[in-house]
C-alpha cells in the first residue's frame, strides 16, 4: 500500500510584478489559510513523513507557516523538480522514488497537482485550491515505479475556505 499526500502551495503576492515566478512570496490571505490548514493537517495521519517541496518560494514559505503553528518543526526535503506546472513531470519523480516509503507528501503548484490527482485519485477534481490537501492511497501498489498500473482512493481532501481559524 502506498500513500500520497499532495498540498498545493498557499496563495502568493502579486505586489511585485518583477519577480520571477519562483520568488513571489504568500500574501495575507496565504498566510491565514496556513494557520487555517496547520491543524486539520496535523490530524491527517501520515503526511509529515517524506516531505518533499518545490523551490519555489510561495511553496517553501507555505512549510515554514505551516511548521510554525505545529506542536513540532517540520522537515522536508527541497526537490528542484517539484517546480513544474504538468502531472507528466510529477509521475516521472514519483516512479523514481525508493519502495521503501509507504507514504509521500508533495508541496507544489497547479496545474500540476490538480492533473496528477485526476489521473491517479477516483474523484474528478475542478481545482486544488491554494493550500489545499488531498490524500490518495493505493493498497495495491507496491512499487511506485508501477504508479500508473494501479488505482488510487481519495481519502481526504481539505481546502482553507472549509475551514475556521
Amino acid at each position: 500500500m502506498k500513500t500520497l499526500h499532495l498540498l498545493r502551495h498557499a496563495k502568493s503576492s502579486w505586489d511585485q510584478p518583477e519577480l520571477a515566478d519562483i520568488d513571489r512570496p504568500l500574501n495575507q490571505r496565504g498566510l491565514r489559510s496556513c494557520r487555517r490548514m496547520a491543524t486539520a493537517l496535523a490530524e491527517s495521519p501520515g503526511w509529515l513523513e517524506n516531505l518533499h517541496c518545490s523551490p519555489a518560494r510561495r511553496a517553501q514559505a507555505t512549510l515554514e507557516q505551516l511548521s510554525l503553528a505545529l506542536p513540532s518543526p517540520l522537515q522536508w526535503q527541497t526537490e528542484p523538480a517539484l517546480y513544474c506546472f504538468d502531472s507528466h513531470t510529477l509521475l516521472t519523480w514519483l516512479a523514481r522514488q525508493d519502495d521503501q516509503h509507504a507514504q509521500l507528501t508533495l508541496v507544489g503548484h497547479n496545474p500540476a497537482l490538480t492533473e496528477l490527482c485526476n489521473t491517479l485519485g477516483d474523484n474528478t477534481l475542478n481545482n486544488l485550491p491554494t493550500c489545499g490537501y488531498v490524500r490518495l492511497v493505493s493498497p495495491t501498489l507496491t512499487h511506485w515505479a508501477d504508479i500508473l498500473a494501479h488505482p488510487f482512493q481519495q481519502t481526504a481532501f481539505l481546502r482553507p475556505k472549509d475551514l475556521t481559524d
